[in-house]
């Protein structure tokens, strides 16, 4: 079987991962060991996992996410998870650099404390960088559905026990009835502490939801941001402020956020001139993996090998590494173009 010139363009492109989900990145072959160490209703078998991966809507994902993340029991459950993670995305995908999104609020609730959450996350890290060249660095997300204890207790993890990886604070989980501006005060009290505001908005919610996030949280980066698209002030402010959306394309389609990707609005989004980094979310629970979100953001957009490698640029220069390694990885990316670039 023969590879299009572009799909095999992408799976050598060096790339840098600026959405995707701690948990929600344990492949089959994760899962499957994870629920070999803990039965219960999650499949060990990774053929059957793929059928339990199937999502009828947000709610549904949201009640699959969370008993993948039952099984994360003990520290080593998270050191093997954090590292087979990185092992998957350097040699699989041709990642260098990623802001993995950590919830550790639900591992701390299962009985992780988090002294040994930290040391675990941090071990890992160092490992996926020696063994694999994979810089990693953190996110950490309240889970909204959980409401202001939650936020607290992050707040608490991020400012008390950081890990030295720690970059940005995040908000993640179901939208819907959860208002961005209760957790503004712990917004403000991570970016005076340094770290960077990453909240989810507009996902399965409209563009206010965008808007407050901007206004109330101090949004550095915006996660998904799809009902932007319906806003063209919003549009203009985030294309004037340089302010990029994280845009998963799949994982918008397997949750039902948008009806189709020939509905996706990323097409409308770089149109307006938005800045937008592609991201992956929760690669195995959509079927997907960077590589294939890069080859349908290049579908959408009608990208040539040039547009492309130029899209892998940006999420290295609106990500929160340190400067030397942007330097790097821009530099690979631009090697890698130059030695592919057409006759």
């Amino acid at each position: 079987m023969t590879t299009d010139p572009l799909t095999g363009f992408i799976a050598g492109l060096p790339k840098a991962e600026l959405h995707v989900h701690h948990v929600g990145s344990a492949s089959p072959r994760i899962v499957a060991e994870l629920a070999e160490r803990h039965p219960g209703p999650v499949p060990s078998d990774p053929e059957r996992l793929r059928d339990y991966f199937a999502f009828r809507d947000f709610a549904h994902f949201i009640e699959v996410y969370l008993s993948v993340v039952d099984l994360v029991r003990t520290a080593e459950d998270v050191r093997y998870l954090t590292y087979e993670v990185a092992r998957e995305m350097a040699q699989g995908q041709q990642l260098r650099y990623a802001e993995l999104t950590c919830t550790p609020y639900t591992s701390v609730l299962r009985g992780i404390p988090i002294e040994a959450y930290t040391e675990a996350l941090e071990d890992a890290r160092a490992a996926a960088e020696r063994d694999f060249g994979l810089v990693l660095r953190w996110i950490y997300d309240i889970p909204g559905e959980s409401g202001l204890p939650a936020a607290e207790a992050t707040l608490g993890y991020a400012l008390d026990h950081a890990p030295d990886g720690l970059v940005a604070f995040g908000l993640g989980g179901p939208e819907q009835g959860v208002a961005r501006d209760q957790f503004e005060p712990h917004f403000s009290a991570a970016r005076a502490a340094g770290l960077r505001s990453v909240p989810h908005a507009g996902e399965t919610t409209g563009p206010q939801t965008v808007w407050d996030s901007l206004r109330l949280l101090g949004a550095d980066r915006i996660g998904h941001g799809t009902s932007a698209a319906q806003d063209p002030e919003l549009l203009a402010h985030l294309a004037e402020t340089g302010i990029a959306l994280e845009v998963c394309p799949s994982s918008n389609v397997a949750t039902r956020a948008v009806a189709s990707l020939a509905e996706h609005p990323l097409p409308a989004f770089v149109g307006a001139g938005v800045t937008v980094s592609i991201g992956s979310d929760d690669p195995p629970m959509f079927g997907t993996d960077l590589n294939q979100e890069y080859g349908v953001a290049a579908r959408l957009l009608h990208l040539d090998t040039d547009g492309v490698a130029e899209l892998a640029r940006t999420s290295v220069r609106v990500s929160f590494a340190p400067d030397d390694v942007k330097a790097r990885v821009l530099g690979e990316i631009d090697d890698y173009a130059s030695a592919h670039a057409p006759d």
